[in-house]
């Protein structure tokens, strides 16, 4: 399939400059990049979609460079953001560049057996720290008025602030991203950029720049923010803590239970930019949820193929059968640091090794994890076969023991479908 129709069935272009670059990207041939700043010494979900769109250009016979920003992350870009970032040491900007260079490369074909489309991986301190200061204000700054950069909503969003407002060193960042764009276009005939519709206003300088310095043409494309049904940005935990592609960071399991509880309005959305699923999958997946939303058919699906995308198969596998494990016997033949990461949610206690040697009560037990509030609900709720301890029910007249720890030191504890305990054995 062409890549346009492609990407107008997966809703992956917001704006674009020049409606012609779609048609030239669907030939093949075209050099495009997307920058990357190095803030953390990961990327998160919030860079996946773009990462994706590299990877289908690519795909499609492109030729995508990844531009990491070591330079503009000196700066830190104000775009839409409430107030201005920590600006970052030389040293924690060279790791964070370091982190992100080895996740590209799981993404995109940096070798050579991909031909004409052999990915670049570009640091663009390579030259921003490189340029004198009189040089760049002469080659690039005389190109934009004042008048015209105040006129950008990235920049207006903060001067309507009176309690914020904005730095000259902000101020400055789109010309340093517009020169980014014509190096690269210069250096590498890279003729497109791409990024999430927060960027447009950066893009179109460096389009604007490309012309009136080289004479040349050049597009810019965005692709939809990831925003929530609510209006929230999509990435985020319910804590509020970034969803990284670093598995140190966020394990497989994790970002594979984000997906598993995505809601079902967002599913199809995300299906289409996080998948390279073929458009009847989709389109089934779609029915699927409409028809047994409760069965999380294409969520499942979508779970499995992000982390597979991001983390490989086995993670992918592992992910899927720690989560079955939550409410299965199976929670038994976890690894440890597997099961600490499925029960990080759930209140724990600390019992003594020799209690547990004797043996402890269920009903002592149950109410001693908050799981009941008091000795009859807890002799209640085990008559109704509503308790279990590492998903195995609990009997009433039951003991627990130190035969029942995980590990030798962990019992799981759940009342029902959700309540869980952990305990911890000392």
């Amino acid at each position: 399939m062409r890549l346009r129709d492609d990407w107008d069935f997966r809703g992956l272009v917001h704006q674009v400059t020049d409606e012609t670059v779609l048609e030239r990207l669907s030939v093949g041939g075209v050099t495009a990049y997307i920058g990357f700043d190095p803030t953390a010494a990961s990327l998160h979900l919030g860079s996946l979609l773009q990462l994706c769109n590299l990877r289908r250009l690519q795909m499609a016979g492109n030729r995508p460079i990844a531009l990491a920003g070591g330079g503009t992350g000196m700066i830190g870009d104000p775009s839409f953001k409430a107030v201005e970032r920590p600006l970052l040491t030389l040293e924690q900007i060279e790791a964070n560049v370091e982190g992100i260079r080895e996740q590209l490369t799981r993404f995109l074909d940096f070798t050579p057996a991909a031909g004409p489309s052999q990915a670049l991986l570009l640091n663009n301190a390579s030259w921003l720290t490189t340029i004198s200061l009189t040089d760049f204000l002469r080659d690039v700054g005389k190109h934009f008025t004042v008048n015209q950069m105040v006129a950008k909503d990235s920049v207006k969003s903060r001067l309507d602030r009176d309690d914020v407002g904005l730095s000259f060193t902000e101020f400055s960042y789109m010309l340093l991203q517009a020169y980014d764009f014509l190096r690269l276009n210069l250096d590498h005939e890279c003729t497109l950029q791409l990024g999430g519709s927060d960027q447009w206003g950066n893009i179109t300088m460096g389009t604007e720049l490309i012309r009136k310095s080289a004479g040349r043409s050049a597009a810019g494309l965005t692709s939809p923010l990831l925003l929530r049904a609510d209006g929230t940005k999509f990435g985020k935990s319910e804590s509020g803590a970034n969803i990284w592609l670093d598995a140190a960071l966020t394990s497989p399991f994790e970002m594979h239970q984000y997906f598993l509880n995505t809601e079902d309005a967002m599913t199809p959305m995300l299906l289409r930019f996080f998948t390279f699923f073929d458009h009847d999958t989709i389109l089934d997946l779609d029915e699927a949820t409409k028809a047994a939303p409760q069965e999380r058919r294409a969520q499942r699906a979508l779970a499995n193929a992000v982390v597979t995308l991001v983390h490989g198969e086995d993670a992918a596998s592992k992910a899927e059968r720690a989560g079955e494990a939550l409410f299965q016997p199976s929670i038994a033949e976890l690894d440890e640091t597997t099961l600490l990461t499925i029960v990080a949610d759930a209140p724990s206690s600390t019992f003594g090794r020799e209690e547990f040697a004797a043996g402890i009560d269920g009903v002592d037990l149950v109410v001693r994890c908050t799981l009941a509030k008091s000795k009859a609900e807890a002799r209640r709720f085990l008559e109704q076969g509503g308790v279990y301890v590492n998903n195995i029910r609990l009997e009433p007249d039951a003991r627990v023991g130190l035969e029942s720890t995980l590990h030798g030191r962990y019992v799981v504890v759940r009342r029902g479908r959700r309540d869980l305990h952990l305990v911890v054995v000392q």
